[in-house]
């Protein structure tokens, strides 16, 4: 947990206002404004929102009082808000980019629990406007048919032993390549993202022989 200096120091070390970071975490400027001075003691969602805010924003909390600019190609996200941002950044990439994406080992009720219904229907939405520039493909566990994701997206069902662990997904998208863990809490859930072509396309490629040799399409 982030303390007051902390998270001052976090702004000024990558120039943001209070009113940035508001804007980045969800929150009010005047709720910034009492944390730092004191005056209002933030709760686990709060600080959730502001270290995932600045997670995204590539600076690391070190020890007690200590911040740091991540180096390097590895940028971490956590919690609900970390999976917002986290799912901004992959229509951002289909907005910017296009070109081929590809998504293993979805399961459903994992976004939808921790999103919401209405969240994801205008995720599904935005992305829909993007599909002739995308080319998407998800692999889902065999016998799974809730394809949340259709308006934009094909789907293939993996036959069953090739499947991770229900509570982890794979994303290669962009020349990025990221792994999304979910927990029971949601301030416990993570994702991994490694930007890095060279690695992105490698995976890339193993997908791309799954798809075409090992996965087949849902019955009907």
């Amino acid at each position: 947990m982030p303390t007051i200096d902390q998270i001052r120091a976090a702004r000024a070390l990558i120039g943001w206002s209070q009113g940035d970071l508001a804007e980045h975490s969800g929150l009010s400027q005047t709720g910034i404004a009492r944390i730092e001075n004191g005056t209002n003691h933030p709760n686990s969602t709060t600080i959730e929102k502001i270290t995932a805010a600045f997670d995204a924003a590539d600076v690391e909390f070190i020890g007690n009082n200590g911040v740091k600019k991540r180096s390097g190609e590895i940028q971490k996200f956590r919690g609900k808000t970390g999976l917002i941002q986290f799912m901004d950044d992959v229509y951002s990439t289909a907005c910017t980019v296009g070109g081929k994406f590809s998504f293993y080992n979805i399961v459903p009720e994992n976004w939808l629990e921790t999103l919401g219904k209405d969240w994801w229907l205008k995720h599904v939405e935005r992305m829909s406007e993007y599909n002739s520039q995308t080319n998407i493909r998800i692999l889902v566990p065999e016998g799974n048919v809730d394809f949340i994701s259709s308006g934009y997206a094909n789907y293939k069902w993996f036959p069953k032993g090739f499947e991770l662990s229900g509570k982890r997904s794979l994303y290669v998208y962009g020349g990025k390549l990221a792994f999304v863990t979910f927990n029971e809490k949601s301030e416990h859930i993570e994702v991994l993202l490694l930007k890095n072509k060279d690695f992105a396309d490698g995976v890339q490629a193993l997908f791309d022989i799954a798809w075409d040799h090992v996965a087949k399409y849902p019955a009907k």
